[in-house]
């Protein structure tokens, strides 16, 4: 049976404040990020939210990156304790199939020829790595997945960095955004 938050009753009085509830929450970049020199996930100062405890959340979202090749992009997520759920990233693999490369379809592994894509399904808070084909050379990851919130609500947000620390910056892009729906 589908699921919708909140389900106003007859004769409920609609406020403004209901109404919002109903509604999918985005966060949008407003300005571009970069990321130099660390390998150490960051909360992205744009994609954040504050989570409701006991509730279930369906999520989708764009990224739009680059960097340096080799440096690549770590994607993860940090959530309030207790929190459960999956993630799902389509973007391109890590290490990056070059022109010359035969291209290969790789499950959950790294070769030296790379992943074409990485779809797998991942826990709450667990990282990917997607690769970067070198500055201006833009790439997107399609986001999405759920969340269940426990007994504690706090804050959701979007962790990044690089995968292998390099002095050029990995950039996350203003209008990268992430849409967030409360379904139960």
């Amino acid at each position: 049976m589908p699921e919708a938050y909140p389900t106003p009753l007859a004769g409920q009085r609609l406020t403004a404040s209901l109404l919002r509830s109903m509604q999918p929450q985005v966060a949008r970049k407003t300005a571009d990020t970069p990321l130099a020199a660390t390998t150490t996930t960051t909360a992205d100062p744009h994609l954040q939210f504050t989570l409701t405890a006991g509730a279930v959340y369906a999520w989708s979202g764009w990224i739009k990156y680059d960097g340096a090749t080799g440096g690549d992009l770590v994607v993860a997520f940090a959530a309030p304790a207790g929190t459960q759920g999956s993630w799902g990233g389509h973007g391109v693999g890590s290490t990056i199939i070059g022109a010359t490369s035969t291209p290969t379809l790789e499950i959950d592994t790294s070769r030296a020829n790379g992943y074409m894509i990485r779809p797998e399904s991942n826990d709450v808070t667990q990282l990917r790595t997607y690769g970067c084909l070198g500055v201006g050379n833009f790439l997107t990851v399609f986001l999405n997945g759920t969340l269940r919130v426990g007994a504690t609500g706090g804050t959701w947000s979007l962790s990044w960095a690089q995968s292998v620390s390099n002095a050029t910056a990995t950039t996350l892009y203003t209008d990268s955004y992430i849409s967030l729906q409360r379904i139960a």
